[in-house]
């Protein structure tokens, strides 16, 4: 199942059009996909940059043309020297930080003009350029040769396909992505998730204060600013204007409420303290069906 999969069965649960969700998820994986609904929609776009967590299991010993097992093999490598787990280890270090990636074949990313996955699937050779990712951390959470699993903490932009692939080639054999299960994008996390086949058996509505968290959960982690009744007008009239404080950092994004303590959006704060609106939450009525 693809993400836009899971768009189409939350439009259906909801009877809402208006659907997105915050980062493509592999149709072998598993896990956390946010999908936001009606003017939430306009929080997607601070998600889709969050950092997220995956539990991989790479099998060594072949390369698939996909970098995961739904792929075909392409190659297939020794492995009467296994290396072992201290070996495993010290590659497995090698990917922490800022490194240099090479996507998959089958992806997304577009080259002149062309998803990767459609040139590839039309039996073209298709590379896309390297480009820089961030991993935080690595942890080796089994070593059962051929198998694999590790916990990675990541950056926007990391493909953990590549990351397999790339572990394979520097324990001097191959390997491909067996399973993957994103374990948290941002606040978002897989104790806080639903399946699908759980929200089929409920009444969306009727339950939708336990199914849905309120959208200013996808950026808590901005700090907060709150208007006076004057400042409010100012900001729905797309104003920039002055806020009490002694900010004199770096600009910076904010999450904003209203005098009544209502969520009214995201705000970009400047060193001279001025604030100026990136988006307007609405909080008034709306036709969520648009």
């Amino acid at each position: 199942m693809t993400s836009h999969d899971v768009v189409g069965r939350v439009r259906r649960f909801t009877g809402i059009r208006r659907v997105g969700h915050a980062g493509t998820l592999d149709p072998f994986a598993t896990g956390v996909v946010v999908v936001a609904v009606g003017r939430a929609t306009r929080i997607l776009q601070f998600v889709q940059d969050a950092e997220k967590h995956y539990l991989a299991h790479i099998s060594l010993g072949a390369e698939s043309d996909s970098a995961d097992v739904d792929g075909s093999v392409i190659r297939r490598a020794n492995m009467r020297d296994q290396p072992d787990r201290k070996a495993v280890e010290d590659v497995l270090r090698q990917f922490i930080g800022d490194t240099e990636q090479i996507p998959p074949a089958y992806s997304a990313i577009k080259v002149d003009g062309q998803p990767l996955y459609r040139q590839a699937r039309a039996g073209k050779e298709v590379s896309a350029p390297p480009r820089r990712v961030q991993i935080f951390s690595i942890e080796l959470v089994a070593y059962d040769p051929p198998d694999i699993v590790i916990r990675v903490h990541c950056g926007k932009g990391t493909y953990i396909r590549s990351l397999a692939r790339d572990i394979g080639v520097q324990l001097g054999t191959a390997a491909y992505c067996h399973g993957l299960r994103r374990t948290s994008a941002g606040p978002f996390c897989l104790d806080q998730a639903w399946t699908l086949d759980g929200l089929a058996e409920i009444d969306a509505w009727e339950h939708w204060h336990d199914i849905a968290l309120h959208p200013d959960w996808a950026i808590a982690h901005m700090p907060a600013v709150i208007l006076s009744k004057e400042e409010q007008t100012a900001w729905y009239h797309g104003q920039s204007f002055t806020v009490p404080g002694n900010w004199q950092g770096d600009e910076r994004l904010v999450r904003v409420y209203g005098s009544n303590g209502d969520f009214v959006g995201v705000g970009r704060e400047f060193s001279d303290g001025r604030l100026r609106s990136t988006f307007v939450f609405n909080t008034g009525s709306e036709d969520e069906q648009s």
